[in-house]
């Protein structure tokens, strides 16, 4: 069985040095990389406006397009899904992935060409496993099945021209007939939309398989184990799967269900390995287990730029290259693609860890904050303050979001938080002061607005019954592996929509002036 790791590392071996070169030479592989975009996409509609064929450096690109969102992409991305050729790259495309609009629109299609497909996500795919097995020379990972749980994997189509469906669809509809050999389980099964109705089939297909890697969702993926624990009346995932050795995990922060899945799959052997993946690209790959950044992956077609998350709602907001970014600064990530995507800000910001090689770690949404008094709290700040607050109480979170409680006529300012607990801490209010030092800890503004109760006063937790972040999910229609809960928000929308999910008719009181 251990003959296959050292095969399949002879076959990487030219990935594995081609991923080397571009953590020694990143500005290069980037320059390119956009200059290689801009031949594919010169004869294109897009690539005629801009003059691509003229452009002959970073700084011309930068300065001759502007930044966009997907509001700017609509009229595009329609036209494209009505068949018409050659608009931003080059012949027609006929798939489109679709996920939740962060914008004025309900869902955006993002558009996913042969080439983003093979030369960015396939190849992320298989770099995950080459990186892995290169790391982990004593796996048994490739004699077994991997397990790999998405969204809703429904299909549909636009008119006679295009095909939509969630990222993970697209991937196994187009997916090498090879891979159903160490894909777990059929793709029948994988396909079905309605994704309670599939918990139940995944578990009956795939518990007598053997599973050595689990791919998906942290949250989505917990919802599932905790249902083949209960079908099989186990304890241990490991007496289910007893080769299990890796979960590849992405779309979430990890931390808040690190424990659980430490009480649910009890193993010295288990890995956990982050991916950062989107619609638009992928982007991260984790690559030292022993630290939680990923490296940047750098020649999956797609050019880099990053904006100060600060600056990111501006007209004409500046951004640097690869070779000019800072560690410890908030960006907000904007891209151009393989896949038809030009100087597009997709919403998720990040931070770098190192410089050499360049490693990042997720911050949070441009749009997923709290600064309705001026506090600047993304989720980045929420994630480590509760990751705090739990390990000084035992709590384990399954699920939360938080917004702004707004100063009224005789109350001044606070944050509500509605957290769902896999494991109540015995003293709330506890668990309340530890979360808010430690906001205080990791951010300054928060910490300057909470000075003396001045702005803000203690933040309001409120403990949800379990299962309320599923029932707001399913009101949504967003069941599957793909769809997040909210993070934060500088509205009470989400919150007062929770409350509704949870059953809870009755709002809590507007916090009294303290």
């Amino acid at each position: 069985m251990r003959i296959i790791p050292k095969t399949i590392n002879l076959l990487n071996r030219e990935r594995l040095n081609q991923i080397a070169y571009f953590r020694k030479y990143p500005a290069e592989i980037q320059s390119i990389t956009l200059f290689a975009l801009l031949k594919k996409a010169a004869d294109t509609e897009w690539g005629r406006k801009y003059e691509y064929s003229s452009i002959d450096s970073i700084e011309q690109f930068q300065s001759g397009l502007p930044v966009q969102d997907y509001d700017d992409l609509i009229p595009f991305v329609e036209r494209l899904r009505n068949g018409e050729p050659d608009v931003l790259w080059p012949g027609k495309i006929k798939w489109f992935a679709k996920s939740s609009g962060t914008t004025s629109a309900k869902s955006k299609f993002i558009p996913i060409t042969g080439e983003s497909l093979k030369n960015c996500h396939y190849r992320a795919s298989k770099d995950v496993m080459a990186i892995y097995i290169n790391n982990n020379p004593e796996t048994r990972l490739l004699p077994g099945k991997a397990l790999i749980l998405g969204g809703s994997h429904k299909i549909n189509r636009a008119g006679d021209h295009s095909l939509y469906g969630d990222l993970s669809a697209i991937l196994i509809e187009n997916t090498p007939a090879w891979f159903n050999l160490v894909r777990t389980p059929k793709k029948a099964v994988v396909l079905l939309e309605d994704f309670e109705k599939k918990l139940e089939l995944l578990t009956k297909a795939t518990i007598r398989e053997n599973v050595t890697s689990l791919s998906g969702v942290p949250s989505w993926f917990l919802t599932f184990i905790k249902y083949v624990l209960s079908y099989t009346g186990k304890s241990n995932l490991m007496d289910v799967w007893p080769n299990l050795e890796v979960f590849f995990h992405g779309g979430i922060n990890f931390n808040p269900y690190r424990e659980l899945y430490r009480d649910f799959i009890r193993s010295d052997r288990m890995h956990y390995m982050e991916t950062y993946n989107a619609s638009e690209g992928f982007f991260g790959i984790q690559d030292d287990l022993s630290s939680g950044d990923m490296l940047l992956m750098l020649d999956y077609g797609i050019f880099y730029e990053f904006v100060p998350a600060d600056k990111a709602a501006g007209t004409s907001p500046p951004s640097c290259t690869i070779g000019e970014v800072e560690k410890g600064v908030n960006y907000a990530i904007v891209i151009s693609t393989n896949g038809g995507l030009w100087r597009y800000m997709i919403g998720d910001t990040i931070t770098f860890t190192s410089l050499d090689p360049y490693k990042i770690r997720i911050t949070g949404r441009t749009r997923h904050f709290i600064n309705a008094f001026g506090e600047e709290v993304i989720v980045d700040n929420a994630d480590r303050a509760l990751d705090a607050a739990c390990k000084a109480t035992g709590a384990i979170i399954s699920d939360y979001t938080a917004g702004p409680v707004f100063m009224g006529a005789s109350s001044k300012g606070s944050h509500e938080w509605l957290i769902e607990f896999e494991k109540e801490p015995s003293d709330l209010r506890h668990f309340t002061e530890v979360m808010d030092e430690a906001l205080k800890t990791v951010n300054s503004d928060y910490e300057a607005k909470r000075f003396k109760d001045i702005n803000l006063v203690m933040p309001l937790v409120i403990s949800l019954p379990k299962g309320s972040f599923t029932s707001w999910l399913r009101s949504k229609n967003k069941m599957g592996g793909q769809n997040k809960v909210p993070r934060l928000s500088n509205t009470r929308e989400y919150i007062e929509e929770m409350y509704v999910a949870a059953g809870i008719s009755i709002l809590p009181p507007t916090l009294p002036l303290r």
